[in-house]
């Protein structure tokens, strides 16, 4: 069980330094890419949004354009 433990630490000394650079490297990476895909979601939402209101003034135009 100690073993175990021991592989969750960050102060294992038999732990290589590369590769705990490494995972801080990646964890860096990991954080950046869910802000990336935070931001582009909120902006694919606006324009998600954006689209429906041209498609009701559209479809608002459209149907003043019809013969009575």
């Amino acid at each position: 069980m100690a073993k175990a433990l021991i592989g969750y630490m960050n102060s294992d000394l038999r732990t290589p330094a590369r590769l705990v650079a490494e995972n801080d490297r990646l964890r860096t990476r990991v954080g950046e890419l869910e802000t990336l895909v935070r931001r582009l979601s909120e902006e694919n939402d606006k324009l998600a949004a954006t689209q429906a209101a041209m498609l009701d003034l559209e479809s608002a135009s459209m149907q003043e354009m019809q013969p009575v």
